[in-house]
């Protein structure tokens, strides 16, 4: 058979390979012609002494004239290569599994073929055929391990349906490292608050927590970037813990480390961006629903030179490995600092609300982390009160528990205790204070009144103060009589002027104004 000569193509990329330092077998292998002709290009660049940059911008005609003479031999081909090629792919997904090596594949793949290729070429072959299909990855990335996480370069936008105005909005990638199942959010913007939320949603698309979340040096996650210890945001981290993953920060300047994420980014350009900017939203809403569907169809796109999409591989290899979702979903906790008043309340400046402490903490600096739904109050790391929020301005919530034994004994003092303390003597007891509690009278004077009435159970007991209670009922306790507790007293005087002395045993010792009677 004659000799071919090669295209203007190759021609390129052997030069660009050599200039990037490449050996001449492994160009070859890549391009996938022999290494003489490889030589032969390489030693006629070098005799032309034109720059590299100058022969890659000569058209195809000029490059022709360089090295247009120069044939190559056609390949036979070679069925036992073309055999070893067949089995990558399934190779590079069993790869990912635990516990599966390249060792142990070899074992199966010299059981299948006999007289195949040993394992050194069988590794030799398999890395420059992963180079050729996905050059920019060339590590292996266990499932359930890594989720990339980070913001497009570019921006997506919608029109505000009432103004008219175009409203730009952050564009977040997220992708596993193993499957490369890919997930896409538009959001309002690149703060903690978005970034949080979208990464949660990530979690919840995929169903399932990965074993780590790498994302960028963005402030929204990494406070201070460090090769070895970085600095995460509060809130990101707490997020973390809630789902039971870590933070693995990409090293600052180093793209290699999400260069997974870089090349979703890269894709998604082509398959998100072009079809959602061809039509018109009036929300972020109808924006993502758009992004959602073409997503999709990226997931569910075979993957170049394989016979399976991200979809599949991730469906098939990756979702049981992943760790199962909590059942609460994270709210972003916010910090604030705080010193509790002299009555026992810490205030939280952000809705201008007082919250109780237990008493003893009165004067101490404490640390107040508060959610859309709750407040929690911490001394030293120890958490010393827990209240659901409350907006209202300047009011106070206050568990009584939190107070000194004399406040608590204040907040004691309602209508519904009273009953409560007198129900728990007799039901006339309670009859009487429930009348005193409908009065007219100041709140004050209501409160000593019945004060006074449930104090004398400690001195004449429940039965006496219970029958002077029936007796003051049956008098009519809303007549002239100037308060309950003196018709009580009166009955349990015991003086023959009192029309009730008679109905009740004489007591043995002087009545309650100290003056001495007889049996």
């Amino acid at each position: 058979m004659a000799n071919t000569t090669i295209s203007m193509n190759k021609i390129r990329q052997i030069l660009r390979l050599y200039d990037q330092g490449k050996g001449k077998q492994k160009i070859a292998d890549y391009v996938e012609i022999s290494r003489n002709t490889v030589k032969k290009y390489i030693a006629a660049f070098e005799a032309c002494d034109y720059p590299i940059k100058d022969v890659d911008g000569l058209d195809d005609d000029e490059l022709n004239d360089l090295f247009g003479e120069i044939k190559e031999k056609p390949k036979l081909k070679n069925r036992r290569m073309e055999a070893l090629v067949r089995c990558f792919p399934k190779m590079e997904k069993e790869l990912k599994r635990t516990g599966v090596t390249r060792a142990t594949l070899h074992e199966e793949y010299m059981k299948e073929f006999p007289n195949g290729y040993k394992y050194t070429q069988f590794c030799h072959y398999f890395n420059l055929w992963q180079e050729k299909v996905s050059p920019t990855m060339h590590q292996t990335h266990k499932v359930g391990d890594k989720l990339f996480v980070d913001f497009a370069g570019k921006k997506l936008s919608y029109t505000d349906m009432e103004t008219g105005e175009v409203i730009e909005v952050e564009v977040f990638v997220a992708i596993l490292g193993a499957s490369q199942l890919t997930y896409i959010e538009a959001v309002a913007s690149q703060q903690k608050e978005d970034f949080v939320k979208a990464c949660e949603n990530t979690l919840h698309y995929i169903g399932g927590v990965p074993s780590a979340i790498v994302p960028d040096n963005l402030k929204a996650a990494v406070i201070k970037s460090h090769r070895y210890e970085p600095t995460l945001n509060q809130t990101f981290e707490s997020f973390a813990q809630h789902y039971d993953t870590c933070v693995l920060p990409a090293r600052a300047y180093k793209p290699r480390d999400k260069a997974l994420v870089e090349g979703a980014v890269r894709i998604m350009y082509t398959r998100i961006y072009l079809p959602v900017k061809q039509k018109v939203f009036h929300s972020l809403a109808e924006l993502n629903k758009a992004i959602w569907k073409n997503l999709e169809h990226h997931n569910n796109h075979l993957l170049k030179g394989r016979d399976y999409s991200r979809r599949m591989q991730f469906e098939e290899i990756e979702r049981k490995e992943l760790k199962p979702l909590p059942v609460d979903r994270f709210e972003i906790k916010d910090q604030v600092w705080s010193k509790v008043k002299t009555d026992g309340h810490a205030y939280l400046g952000q809705d201008k609300h007082y919250y109780s402490v237990p008493f003893r903490f009165v004067h101490s600096k404490v640390k107040i982390l508060y959610t859309a739904s709750t407040v929690e109050i911490f001394f030293k790391n120890e958490r010393i009160a827990v209240h659901k929020r409350d907006k209202a301005k300047y009011v106070y919530t206050t568990n009584k528990n939190h107070l000194s034994q004399r406040h608590q004994y204040s907040a004691d003092r309602s209508p519904e205790r009273y009953l409560e303390r007198a129900a728990a003597i007799h039901e006339d007891v309670r009859a009487v204070i429930a009348v005193m509690l409908e009065g007219n009278r100041h709140v004050d004077q209501i409160n000593r009144s019945c004060e006074g009435v449930l104090s004398l159970v400690k001195k004449f007991g429940p039965e006496r103060l219970a029958g002077a209670c029936r007796r003051a009922m049956d008098f009519g306790v809303h007549t002239k009589f100037k308060s309950i507790q003196s018709i009580l007293e009166s009955n349990m005087d015991g003086h023959r002027e009192n029309p009730f002395a008679g109905e009740l045993p004489m007591p043995s010792h002087k009545n309650i104004r100290g003056e001495k009677y007889y049996k």
